[in-house]
């Protein structure tokens, strides 16, 4: 059973959606956010689908490059609010793809 990504949108070529980008970001994270599951709140709280490509988290601290699809004005606001949760956000190139 297929499900698309986003809620009333229409699905283009490859799985993605029409409206959708794709990006591609840097994300340090601080000590306080450490056991928080941020990325996944990045997903469920707008409507993003988010894909981890790199990673290193440790205790006290860490980082990622996260890919996200989604409608561009989500990816915004998105990136709003890693900010202020007092993530450090770093958009790389373009994703391939996006």
């Amino acid at each position: 059973m297929h499900c698309p990504r986003y809620r009333g949108e229409r699905q283009a070529g490859a799985g993605r959606t029409i409206g959708a980008v794709r990006a591609r970001f840097h994300l340090t994270f601080p000590n306080s956010l450490s056991e928080e599951p941020v990325i996944y709140r990045l997903g469920e709280r707008f409507g993003l689908v988010t894909n981890i490509r790199r990673a290193n988290l440790e205790e006290s601290t860490g980082w990622a490059i996260v890919e996200v699809d989604g409608p561009p004005s989500a990816v915004e606001e998105a990136v709003g609010w890693l900010t202020e949760q007092g993530v450090m956000v770093q958009r790389l190139d373009p994703a391939p793809g996006g």
